[in-house]
């Protein structure tokens, strides 16, 4: 990123809570210059204070990259400051759940470059995952950009269309709070057995991170390394024969948790 169009013409980061905090430093990590980077934020944090970035400074007339990382309901306040750069060659790249490409259209000008993305929480950790989609006057090139940004937090897809966004935020989006959910649940069902609370927890996260660090990692599919842990008439027979009921067990319900991410994901676009 040391000597890319991005470190030459500049980025400008609208918003830098934990998600755009994240991504800055994986940004510095990887060779931008803080010089490069201008960063508005009404309460700026130490860490921020301490980059060397341009903190809430003049912004450059025609930065590369505005990446928009401000929460949804300041959206409307915060977008148009930023007309001036619309309908050119800055590409506006928005992690704002629920904003369309559309709306950034009609308020920067149709021909305005856009790249919309979902990224996950895990990204505070450089373990997330971002789906990205461009409009039509994005281009192959922003994309681009637009991925090796992203990749400073996590892997990066690229869906076929917009409408899936909604999908991926059913899935991806708001999937960590469901991992999250079931370590609760299983650090409590664990203590109800007779564990002490804390080992319970404890045997719970390790047990979700491992399962998952080797999902990740195996050439196996999920479902043969569900079959590789069971044993016939075995303990892990009798757990799965319960939450794989299809009437009430997991699958049931993930797919109903899924569908209502998905519906409230496409309401929040749709006004």
């Amino acid at each position: 990123m040391k000597n890319s169009r991005i470190a030459a013409q500049g980025l400008v980061l609208l918003g830098c809570g934990k998600m755009g905090s994240a991504m800055l430093a994986g940004w510095l990590a990887r060779g931008l210059p803080a010089a490069s980077v201008w960063v508005v934020d009404p309460f700026p944090s130490d860490w921020l204070r301490g980059t060397g970035v341009h903190l809430n400074a003049t912004l450059p007339a025609t930065p590369a990259i505005v990446l928009v990382a401000v929460k949804p309901q300041m959206m409307a306040d915060a977008l148009p400051t930023l007309q001036a750069m619309g309908g050119g060659e800055t590409v506006f790249v928005s992690v704002a759940a629920g904003t369309t490409i559309r709306y950034f259209e009609e308020t920067l000008g149709a021909g305005t470059p856009v790249v919309r993305a979902m990224p996950n929480t895990p990204a505070a950790i450089s373990q997330g995952i971002t789906a990205i989609v461009a409009n039509d006057a994005a281009g192959a090139a922003a994309l681009d950009e637009a991925e090796a940004l992203l990749s400073a937090v996590g892997q990066v897809v690229r869906l076929s269309e917009e409408a899936q966004i909604d999908a991926v935020t059913g899935v991806s989006g708001s999937g960590p709070a469901y991992v999250f959910h079931m370590i609760e649940t299983m650090a409590a069902a664990g203590e109800a057995e007779g564990l002490p609370a804390e080992l319970a927890m404890q045997l719970a996260k390790a047990t979700v991170a491992g399962a998952g660090a080797l999902a990740q990692q195996s050439d196996e599919s999920p479902s043969q390394l569900r079959v590789n842990v069971t044993s016939p008439n075995g303990t892990t027979q009798a757990a799965l024969e319960v939450l794989m009921n299809e009437a009430d067990g997991f699958p049931a319900l993930l797919r109903r948790a899924v569908k209502a991410a998905a519906d409230r994901s496409r309401e929040l676009a749709n006004g």
